[in-house]
């Protein structure tokens, strides 16, 4: 009897939508990723996430947030999460295990990581100068690009 009434809070429709969500979208993903691969789309998830949140920190402090600007990054992070499943396919068409995807993904976590540092300087958040020196390029097209909004 007590474990029928448990079995009451499990089997509810908000279960059964997102059991059956669930088993719609693992296989698309393990179809458009390959398999094993989530530790590094974890990665990228991550980076993608902080760059969001030092890009609106550095924003906020030198005033160049705009709605449009927000807005745009919705469309460029579902671009960024894309490309590592069309490199992966292309794998599987050329024969390629991993080579384009690794490739794609490594480049898009070092480019997210120069953006994310870049927007961490710009919000006056403390970094090594080695770090600076390193993304230094990034830090001043960062600058420049709020300039122009400002104006």
């Amino acid at each position: 009897m007590k474990s029928l009434h448990s079995l009451e809070s499990i089997a509810t429709p908000a279960n059964a939508w997102a059991t059956t969500a669930g088993a719609i979208v693992s296989p698309a993903f393990l179809y458009l990723y390959g398999t094993n691969r989530q530790d590094i789309l974890i990665v990228l998830f991550f980076m993608i996430v902080l760059d969001w949140i030092t890009g609106i920190s550095a924003a906020k402090k030198d005033q160049s947030y705009s709605s449009d600007y927000g807005l745009s990054r919705i469309p460029r992070t579902l671009f960024l999460m894309a490309l590592p499943a069309v490199a992966n396919l292309l794998d599987r068409v050329m024969g390629t295990p991993g080579f384009l995807f690794y490739g794609v993904t490594f480049g898009l976590i070092y480019h997210t990581w120069t953006s994310l540092t870049a927007n961490a300087h710009r919000a006056g958040w403390p970094m090594p100068k080695s770090i600076e020196r390193l993304v230094s390029a990034e830090i001043k097209a960062k600058a420049e690009r709020a300039k122009r909004k400002e104006s």
